[in-house]
């Protein structure tokens, strides 16, 4: 009896064994199916991207010609060319940039080119050039511009369209290229430029981004909004994808394209010491009043942005600056105060230092090596008092320690061994970085930083924005952007929402200097509570709303509109433990030009920002429209749209449309970024890698199943 009731015990236990090896056997080909799928979903994507250029036959190869392989067609799409002027007069710069669209075949094309601009440009004009002819830009609530330029498309005429995708980049879709001929787009915008003193001396800087690097995308795939030709699908996270996924060319298969030439004119207002390019040749020339600055090559490749820095000479640095505008009844105002030079700290307080290190494929190549040589530097320039933690991320997140350790010296040579290991692929899940270093809390009797070393190439930048908000608690958050095409929108606002700063490395040379330049900040009083007092009789509308907390060397910059320009402007705060103030009169105020833009690009800014605060949409979108509107400004709601209305392209000839694809970064490697599988959470590699160990465990499970109940029944 008992050994018959063992073997209907044993029988059950194994029948559910068998039972539960089945199913885990159906799992784990479910899991091979889909990542096989995954896989053609992968080689699909970019056949639909190729799918978007126009074939061809190779005899009909003109020089200028991009051509591009898919599946053995040849396939073309227009060529873009770029001359910018940009003219500088003291604090402010007012840049051309001239697009040059060519088709060299004998069809009709449209183009529609991706591209940056600086993250605080104010674009207000458009122009379309097609032979003597000019054709000024109007502009319009986003959804009336794409309208007005479709009907100009399907109706033979010549077109062109800008819209804003981000602060910083931008796309340009030009409607009826004719065959063999070209449509020159002229687009303007103006900025202030960064004002910077180092332990040595002060320094302005001009940046020029030249492309757009390719933007790891989380979410799945979702319909509707943000139409586009880029080579990512739209997704929950970030509905927008396809239109700030250019095309990338590979280098080890393509040239290098869309020349860029590239002319400073450089009105400083004060005598320089020096003039430096840190990533491109440059010849100068005295000019009257100034200095005429261009690239040494004539020409270079989209493919690193291009930064110039001029040193005023000893003597000239500024203390203050204050530019007026008069339009209509209205007086605008560019304020730029310096702080106090450095000053000894006193006894500083105990900081615990998070070092987040971005180690995604995008980081691949020279990038990385700027980042390990930067982190580095910082962790052993640590004080035995301070404590410290390291986070890597990519398609996951890991912290070197459970929490901060003291830095001492053996846990200092250990994180930086750790560190000296590391190398990049995978995805860029930066939310997973952020909830590990940013803990929400009040830290009292210590001072919490956490130092972000990354480029950037993220898409879900405002997802991340109200993350970084959330969490923040009373940690400073310090970007440090790295490579030679970081994303400056996400460095700098993600630096200013966490109430720190951004440090850009474009190479490594830079390294030892910047980080030290960044360490001073960190070790430095901070300038706070600052508050502006406007004359009475002003009334001013003021921009930012609330000045944040400025570091070692960093100037405050405001826009104000003013009803009238008379009286002090009166500026206070705290300078570590002690009072500090200036006052600087109206009267002695410069005249400018555009300072009534750049006020309205930065309310507009201010009113996007407070979508993240909850605001309302519908309230968001007809504010930024009339400001826009009334200033003639490209945002996110409004796009500047230029018809010529005479019809060119016959009924009968057919339009093809091609995505003009952009360079990969310089410095980049193109099949980390683009050689896996799609980046979810998890790297691709570990999921083939669990979906080939599941498979044979529920093989395993499955035979010794189907072995037992044999030898039972022999028994």
């Amino acid at each position: 009896m008992n050994t018959v009731s063992g073997f209907f015990v044993s029988r059950r236990k194994l029948l559910f064994v068998e039972l539960i090896a089945k199913v885990v056997l159906a799992f784990a080909i479910g899991l091979a199916i889909s990542i096989a799928l995954a896989g053609v979903v992968l080689l699909l994507a970019h056949d639909a991207q190729a799918a978007e250029l126009a074939p061809m036959k190779p005899k009909e190869v003109q020089q200028g010609t991009l051509l591009l392989k898919s599946e053995g067609a040849t396939l073309a799409v227009p060529a873009v060319a770029t001359d910018a002027e940009i003219r500088v007069s003291g604090i402010v710069a007012r840049a051309v940039v001239k697009q040059i669209y060519r088709n060299p075949f004998d069809g009709w094309f449209e183009g529609v080119y991706v591209f940056p601009l600086p993250e605080n440009a104010a674009v207000d004009h458009l122009r379309m050039k097609v032979g003597d002819r000019i054709i000024e830009g109007d502009i319009q609530e986003r959804q009336a511009a794409r309208a007005r330029y479709e009907q100009a498309k399907s109706s033979g005429q010549r077109a062109a369209l800008v819209e804003q995708e981000r602060p910083n980049i931008f796309t340009t879709s030009v409607a009826n290229i004719p065959p063999r001929g070209e449509i020159v787009v002229e687009i303007e915008y103006q900025q202030t430029l960064k004002y910077e003193v180092t332990q040595l001396s002060g320094s302005y800087s001009l940046r020029f981004p030249m492309v757009v690097g390719p933007r790891y995308i989380p979410g799945t795939p979702a319909e509707g909004q943000g139409a586009g030709t880029g080579w990512s699908p739209n997704t929950d996270q970030v509905p927008d994808a396809a239109r700030i996924t250019p095309p990338v060319l590979d280098p080890a298969k393509h040239g290098p394209s869309n020349p860029v030439r590239l002319k400073v004119v450089l009105d400083a207002g004060v005598p320089l010491a020096r003039i430096d390019s840190p990533y491109h040749a440059i010849v100068q020339r005295d000019a009257d009043g100034g200095r005429i600055v261009e690239l040494a090559e004539g020409s270079v490749p989209a493919n690193k942005d291009f930064e110039l820095k001029w040193t005023p000479a000893a003597g000239h640095a500024p203390q203050a600056a204050l530019f007026t505008e008069k339009r209509g009844d209205k007086h605008y105002a560019l304020l730029m105060v310096m702080p106090p030079a450095k000053e000894v700290a006193a006894a500083r307080l105990p900081r615990e230092v998070v070092f987040v290190i971005d180690t995604s494929g995008s980081m691949s190549g020279s990038s990385i090596a700027q980042a390990r040589d930067a982190l580095e530097l910082a962790i052993a320039r640590l004080s035995e008092q301070d404590s410290f933690n390291v986070v890597e991320f990519n398609s996951y997140a890991k912290a070197l320690y459970n929490e901060a350790r003291p830095a001492n010296a053996a846990n200092r040579e250990n994180a930086i061994r750790w560190v000296r290991k590391l190398q990049a692929q995978g995805g860029t899940e930066m939310a997973l970085a952020l909830n590990l270093a940013l803990n929400g809390r009040e830290n009292p009797g210590r001072v919490r930083q956490v130092i972000f070393l990354t480029d950037g190439a993220v898409g879900n930048e405002d997802n991340l924005f109200k993350l970084i908000k959330d969490k923040l608690g009373d940690s400073r958050l310090f970007t440090v952007g790295i490579g030679s095409a970081p994303n400056s929108h996400f460095m700098s606002k993600a630096a200013q929402t966490g109430r720190g700063t951004f440090t850009y490395i474009g190479k490594i040379e830079e390294v030892k200097e910047k980080m030290g330049q960044l360490f001073a900040k960190l070790e430095s009083p901070v300038l706070k509570g600052i508050d502006i007092a406007w004359p009475a009789v002003s009334l001013a509308e003021v921009w930012p709303k609330r000045i944040p907390d400025l570091y070692l060397g960093e100037p405050i910059v405001v826009s104000a509109a003013l009803d009238r320009a008379e009286g002090d402007i009166k500026l206070s705060g705290l300078r570590g433990d002690a009072p500090w103030s200036a006052t600087l009169p109206l009267a002695s105020a410069r005249e400018g030009r555009g300072m009534g833009v750049l006020w309205a690009r930065e309310k507009i800014q201010s009113h996007i920002d407070s979508l993240r605060d909850g605001a309302k949409e519908e309230e968001v979108r007809d504010a930024v429209v009339e400001i826009a509107l009334a200033h003639h400004l490209v945002s996110k709601y409004t796009s500047l749209v230029a018809v010529d209305k005479t019809p060119v392209r016959p009924k009968e000839d057919e339009l093809k449309s091609g995505a003009i694809p952009t360079n990969l970064p310089e410095g980049w490697e193109y099949g980390k970024v683009f050689g896996e599988l799609p980046q979810g959470a998890t790297d691709s590699r570990w999921n083939l890698l669990a979906g080939f160990l599941t498979l044979l465990l529920a093989i395993g499970l499955y035979l010794t199943a189907r072995r037992e109940p044999v030898a039972l029944r022999r028994a």
